[in-house]
């Protein structure tokens, strides 16, 4: 009785390390094989178990550059889509130009003045479109500094304050913020995040933007409000992701490229309406 306890206790600890390591396993990690010595049952199992472990980390490789490819190609189309825009009107404009032209009609002059502007306006359009997807592909080059971020808050708000129809409030905590950041991507977050809730008011009243900071321990908490009509509650989980925008115009890479920035400076971004 005691030789077949002291073997079946052997073999149940074989398998409870078996056991433990398939509880494990898990498809986002590297995933790490079984040692086993001896040539036995039990080590036929840990070298399927092994294979099984191999496989797993090929087809997690293959899924996440599937999904990258994925992304990308989403995002390919959604550059197209926007690219496609300006085009129409800027086509439009100069065949209209062209056929005036060709008929000899009085107002060439002022037609072409028209379509310069036309032009113009469109070909920033697509500058932005170009440079959107240009800061989002470059999230992950960082220059990482100490940086304040009350020089970069102070240095928006003082382009703001010649708008008269944004009203923007800024309640710092006392002494200078330091952290660890890319000065030129802390820029252009808060950018992006005033842009946003500029865009976010109505046209028929003054944009009232308020920043407020608050320090626990060695964090602090930046939060924007603004006076806009919030966002419905079905497209609230939306707002970080590449591509969502409420705007009738707009990569909707604005808030997506935020999000980034925050985490690449082991930060943590999140809205309340």
């Amino acid at each position: 009785g005691l030789i077949a306890l002291l073997i079946t206790n052997r073999i149940t600890r074989s398998f409870a390390v078996i056991s433990d390591k398939m509880k494990e396993v898990n498809l986002g990690k590297h995933n790490e094989e079984i040692v086993w010595n001896r040539n036995d049952e039990i080590g036929d199992l840990v070298t399927e178990y092994n294979k099984m472990v191999a496989k797993l980390g090929e087809s997690a490789d293959a899924l996440a550059k599937s999904e990258r490819e994925g992304a990308w190609r989403e995002m390919a189309r959604q550059v197209a889509h926007e690219i496609k825009n300006p085009l129409t009107p800027m086509k439009l404009s100069i065949q209209y130009l062209q056929k005036a032209i060709n008929n000899n009609q009085d107002n060439v002059k002022e037609l072409s003045a028209n379509v310069a502007n036309t032009l113009v306006e469109q070909i920033d359009h697509l500058s932005k479109i170009a440079a959107d997807f240009s800061q989002f592909a470059n999230i992950g080059n960082t220059n990482v500094e100490l940086v304040d971020l009350h020089d970069v808050l102070s240095s928006l708000k003082d382009l703001y304050q010649s708008d008269p129809n944004v009203k923007l409030l800024w309640y710092p905590v006392n002494n200078k913020v330091m952290i660890s950041a890319d000065k030129t991507q802390m820029n252009r977050l808060f950018t992006n995040l005033l842009a946003n809730a500029v865009q976010a008011c109505s046209e028929d009243e003054t944009c009232r933007i308020l920043i407020d900071e608050k320090r626990t321990g060695s964090k602090v908490t930046v939060s924007i409000q603004d006076n806009g009509e919030g966002i419905p509650a079905d497209m609230q989980d939306k707002i970080f992701v590449p591509n969502f925008t409420t705007k009738s115009s707009g990569t909707g890479l604005g808030l997506a490229m935020c999000k980034g920035i925050v985490e690449q400076a082991k930060g943590r971004i999140w809205f309340e309406t």
